[in-house]
């Protein structure tokens, strides 16, 4: 909670520091925010690139290609002093609509598009089969409050990338998708954004697992204690997602199968 407490309060105790995997990076790189680290809120994330798309503003200019890390959608299950996985949701989503908002009302709006994918599909099953996932296409010239149903991949996403910065395909593959046409009009809505406040507490915190009273919440606790958390993608997905899908929607509602 060190890290939250300081966000609260402005006071700027904890300092983030990280370092690209790839030496080429550096340069390039937000070095003053960290990567996979679920005790870090995604807000602290959001503020950081907030603060420096303002510095961006004050130069008049910004990358034409820019990509943001928000992980804590994995959600670190029910271990003890964690957040909650209802809440770390809503970090992720409150810390996206501040992205956004910033965006939006930046002189680098008109010029803008933002692609939001999440990564491994909120990891795995929930009430709609895990073989898709959602993507948020950000911009004044995207459609406004629409669904598109057109069956779109992941390579259809960097075609469209790569057609908007003028950009070759890297291989057939990402020449073959689909563009996401779909989703764009040639009439432009240049209104800006707020984002939504959050509804869950961001500090919400699981209790230790010996003052849970649910024999299967309890267990859930303990094996939650036991998991990679620290690691990226490294918990077995079946045991987790079914930890996150009782958190959230208690012992008694059936988990959905899917063949």
């Amino acid at each position: 909670m060190d890290y939250w407490n300081d966000y609260q309060n402005g006071t700027d105790l904890t300092k983030l520091r990280s370092r690209p995997a790839i030496e080429s990076l550096l340069p390039h790189s937000l070095l003053e925010t960290e990567g996979y680290n679920l005790k870090v809120p995604d807000v602290m994330r959001a503020a950081a690139f907030i603060k420096e798309l303002k510095a961006f503003e004050a130069k008049g200019e910004f990358p034409d290609f820019v990509l943001l890390f928000l992980p804590n959608d994995h959600t670190g299950g029910t271990k003890e002093r964690y957040p909650t996985p209802g809440a770390q949701i809503a970090d992720n989503d409150l810390a996206l609509g501040m992205v956004v908002e910033a965006i939006s009302h930046s002189k680098f709006w008109p010029e803008t598009c933002l692609f939001a994918i999440e990564d491994d599909p909120q990891n795995g099953w929930d009430h709609v089969s895990g073989y898709r996932t959602t993507c948020y296409v950000v911009s004044p010239y995207t459609k406004r409050r629409q669904t598109i149903s057109t069956r779109f991949d992941q390579t259809s996403l960097m075609r469209t990338m790569e057609l908007i910065l003028g950009l070759p395909p890297m291989n057939q593959l990402d020449a073959a998708a689909t563009p996401m046409f779909d989703c764009f009009t040639e009439k432009p809505d240049f209104s800006p954004f707020t984002a939504v406040p959050n509804v869950i507490p961001l500090d919400t915190i699981n209790p230790p697992p010996e003052k849970i009273s649910d024999p299967m919440l309890r267990q859930d606790a303990i094996v939650s204690a036991q998991l990679p958390l620290d690691k990226l993608d490294a918990c077995p997905e079946d045991i987790f997602n079914r930890i996150i899908w009782r958190s959230m929607k208690g012992t008694h509602a059936p988990y959905p199968e899917w063949p």
